[in-house]
């Protein structure tokens, strides 16, 4: 069976600064806050000058909706985001633990998991990535990830044949 890769954030390495503005902008579009504990995106050090954010990737078999023991994540048939219902998370983590990117939050005041749902009561899209000062973050899908990845693969081995040639 076909899986559907949905659209999430991605940020580019080599541009983001570590500035951490996408997780002001997301705190504040969601709490009304300029606090990055409240943010659904988060800034990580990779390297120890590489910085890149992190948000949901909206899994095709997401492991944190299977570990869930209330029920309490669900998928939505729209846009693939993933929706948590506040009513039955009980904040026990599991959702965190099952996530292989670390892109689930818990919020530090209602004790609940929160997912980026990629600011989808925005009318312009995830408020992240429009104020990204560097143009770092970007709506994708893994499929057209990884063509980008195959075409900067093909272009160096191109460049490397053209530089022994010379």
């Amino acid at each position: 069976m076909a899986t559907v890769g949905y659209q999430h954030i991605i940020c580019d390495p080599t541009k983001c600064i570590g500035c951490r503005l996408c997780e002001y902008v997301c705190s504040l579009t969601k709490t009304n806050a300029f606090d990055p504990a409240m943010s659904r995106i988060r800034v990580v050090r990779i390297e120890p000058i590489t910085m890149t954010a992190i948000a949901c990737r909206l899994c095709a078999d997401a492991p944190c909706i299977f570990a869930c023991p209330r029920d309490a994540l669900t998928r939505s048939s729209k846009n693939g985001i993933i929706l948590v219902d506040q009513d039955k998370c009980d904040g026990c983590g599991w959702c965190l633990e099952a996530c292989d990117f670390g892109a689930i939050v818990m919020n530090p005041t209602t004790k609940r998991a929160e997912i980026c749902n990629l600011c989808e009561e925005q009318e312009d899209g995830p408020q992240c990535v429009k104020y990204c000062p560097k143009e770092a973050l970007s709506l994708s899908t893994p499929e057209v990830v990884g063509q980008q990845a195959r075409r900067e693969v093909v272009q160096r081995l191109f460049e490397e044949l053209l530089a022994q040639k010379e």
